[in-house]
């Protein structure tokens, strides 16, 4: 950084003015003015009164790579009580997302990936799990500043409200175990948190805003500005610190630009309220509004101190999670009778996570990078117990790894003839016309089918379309319906919008049509508030149209059935029941109800999929039967699960989650997920019994 700049940034952190130090150092003001304009500069005996004044050393002077600690040491900003005497229990953005290690992978890699500088280079993302105990414990928490932080979260533990419990508990175990487990998020060939404090730009919209989603692309995963929620979502303390790397200088500089952000719930300290918030940073001392921390340029021995040094100088953020946790690893009993080490459980999961959402885009081509790379390490007391682990898709999704590579290197077939080929095929996505006017048109999606590994069946995760979009993150996971019993396992991707090809038609329409169908989690294409605002009410079919037309391509792609028994699909066609109470209407014939008359499912992470065939009875088409989806637990009542997605398929429309038939049909078919937060079960432990029943069955 120039001497001019550095010096009129160091005055103001001082809150000394350039007549203060013309005074303090024996020359006039007119020197100083020149100085930090650039119009001359001071002598060497002039700079060692220059340090003296501003109560730093030469070396500092010289280098100009950080600021001086003179009048403004750095110090926690808590934020006021509102003055109408309002109260915020919790940020309410973090709880869009359950606390759990593997959402926030999929969260923190996609805003990582959304920010990928060299777009010939893939955007690299480190995991880094560190333990702290005893006297490593103590020192991060003195360059904290803990024990003027500790006065606010006492008083937000002793609350009787979600936010308060999950704090006390975090406390708790700090002070029991002596203990505190950080978690690092390390990006790099990344935008880094560029522009100003408070004004539009990165840096804002992750440090001071809710609901801000600051994009660089149009191919960006995310949309609502959630996702970040999860970084503190993750921590039991509420507390991230931040170190950035930036792209374009900011204030002259790139490198340490260091933040805090804490987010506890109203509560009361020493008489005073305090609305939520709070920043760790350098007081602002042109904030009108009062006691306001901003952002500071850190040394490298402060940095090192807050546990957030990066290991080069390329762009890119480091984020660190203060008191990481996973409440949901722990809800699954993922316990290991032999590792009770829960940052063992957390690295594992990290994988895995990052294996499951990002397999395509870490996957290369022949002459194509990866857009993806990504690992996981574990730490304690600064000491490696796990050693970094590189997530490699071929071995966390080896069938699928094969298709899409076969894709980008150009090797696919037609139909397949023998073993490890992949075929090939396009479907149309009709793209409405939006109501911003942006133009309409058929985009070719391209589809891929591939044999299935053993790995696949072993753990009965086969038969399903994979879709993604742009930035290739695994979007959803389905199963296909209608396939004879006995077909040969297959797994299938689905390429949409730019993952295409930048040369496929619409391409870019159909990236931002699907975009807007997909809700918060981006775990979906759907009907979205977004989507009926941009386009239509009824754009969400040109979706199910897709789905349709892709599960016909699958069909027609796959291979010679085997014999019958195949294991996988048999297994579970074992755990299926079709609910043999029916339900008429008192005007109806018991001869005209419609009934189910097969179902098909398989198991996609957590969730049933399943795709049901109704067979209807002359005079069955006036029926409006309720799919009812539940558990076929060994004793007792069998628990009902709610329906995560419920989609017609054919000959029916889904209203007010009743089938209504196309009059006249004989025959209907729907699919349907389960809603995993109301399984009291896990889906691999039970079968599932799905019944239709009338309107006043179903409500009770």
């Amino acid at each position: 950084m120039d001497f001019g700049p550095w010096l009129a940034r160091q005055l103001k952190q001082s809150n000394m003015s350039q007549a203060d130090l013309a005074q303090e150092i024996g020359m006039t003001r007119a020197a100083v003015s020149a100085w930090i304009t650039g119009r001359a500069t001071p002598r060497e005996d002039t700079v060692a009164r220059i340090a003296d004044a501003l109560g730093t050393d030469l070396g500092t002077i010289h280098t100009r790579t950080a600021d001086t600690l003179a009048g403004l040491p750095v110090s926690w900003s808590h934020r006021p009580g509102y003055a109408d005497g309002g109260r915020d229990f919790g940020n309410a953005a973090a709880f869009a997302f359950q606390a759990d290690v593997s959402v926030l992978a999929r969260e923190a890699t996609q805003n990582s990936l959304d920010e990928r500088l060299d777009r010939n280079q893939p955007v690299r993302v480190r995991y880094t799990l560190h333990e702290l105990t005893g006297e490593t414990l103590a020192r991060f928490r003195d360059a904290i500043r803990w024990n003027d932080l500790l006065p606010h979260y006492l008083a937000a533990a002793e609350q009787e409200q979600k936010v308060g419990r999950v704090i006390a508990t975090g406390l708790r175990d700090m002070r029991e175990q002596d203990r505190l487990v950080l978690l690092r998020v390390d990006d790099y060939n990344a935008s880094g948190l560029t522009g100003d404090d408070y004004a539009d730009g990165r840096f804002a919209a992750v440090v001071r805003r809710q609901l801000d989603s600051h994009k660089s692309t149009s191919g960006a995963g995310g949309s609502y500005g959630l996702g970040k929620a999860t970084l503190w979502a993750t921590s039991r303390l509420g507390l991230v610190l931040m170190n950035s790397t930036l792209s374009e200088p900011h204030e002259g500089r790139t490198e340490r630009r260091l933040v805090g952000r804490l987010d506890l719930p109203w509560r009361e300290v020493d008489g005073l309220p305090w609305a939520g918030p709070a920043w760790f940073g350098r007081p602002d001392p042109e904030s009108k509004s009062g006691d306001v921390a901003r952002s500071w340029w850190a040394d490298e021995e402060t940095v090192e101190r807050l546990h957030l040094t990066r290991e080069s100088a390329e762009p890119g953020t480091s984020f660190l999670i203060v008191g990481a946790h996973d409440v949901a690893s722990l809800v699954r009993g993922e316990d290991d009778e032999n590792d009770d080490d829960s940052v063992q459980r957390m690295h594992r999961r990290l994988v895995d996570a990052l294996g499951r959402n990002f397999w395509a885009a870490m996957t290369t081509g022949a002459s194509r990078p990866p857009l993806l790379e990504a690992s996981v390490r574990t730490l304690r007391n600064g000491a490696e117990i796990l050693p970094e682990q590189r997530v490699d898709p071929t071995v966390t999704q080896p069938s699928r790894t094969r298709a899409l590579r076969a894709f980008l290197d150009g090797t696919t077939v037609e139909r397949h003839t023998e073993a490890g080929q992949v075929a090939m095929r396009t479907v149309t996505l009709k793209v409405p016309a939006g109501a911003a006017g942006t133009s309409g048109g058929e985009h070719e999606a391209v589809l891929l089918v591939t044999d299935a590994e053993d790995e696949d069946l072993r753990f009965n995760k086969f038969n399903t379309v994979v879709k993604m979009r742009g930035n290739r993150m695994t979007v959803q996971t389905s199963g296909v319906y209608g396939l004879p019993v006995g077909t040969n396992p297959f797994q299938a991707v689905l390429l949409a919008g730019k993952a295409a090809g930048t040369d496929a038609p619409f391409a870019e329409e159909a990236e931002t049509f699907l975009r807007t169908s997909e809700p918060p989690e981006h775990n979906k294409w759907g009907q979205t508030e977004e989507l009926r605002t941009m386009y239509s009410p009824s754009a969400f079919r040109r979706i199910e149209a897709l789905t349709t037309e892709t599960n016909k391509a699958v069909r027609d792609l796959i291979a010679v059935p085997r014999k019958k028994g195949s294991a996988g699909t048999e297994k579970l066609r074992k755990k299926l029941s079709l609910g043999k109470k029916k339900v008429a209407r008192p005007q109806m014939r018991k001869s005209a109800l419609p009934t189910l008359d097969d179902l098909q499912a398989t198991v996609v992470g957590e969730a049933w999929n399943v795709v049901a065939e109704v067979k209807i009875p002359d005079g069955g088409d006036a029926w409006r039967p309720t799919p009812v989806a539940k558990l076929d637990v060994r004793s007792g009542v069998r628990p009902v699960v709610r329906w995560a997605e419920l989609v017609a398929v054919k000959n029916c429309e889904i209203v007010d989650g009743a089938l209504h038939f196309v009059p006249g049909a004989r025959s209907a078919t729907f699919r349907g997920t389960t809603d995993t937060s109301t399984h009291t079960v896990r889906a691999a432990y039970t079968g599932l019994v799905v019944e239709l029943k009338s309107e006043k069955e179903a409500q009770a």
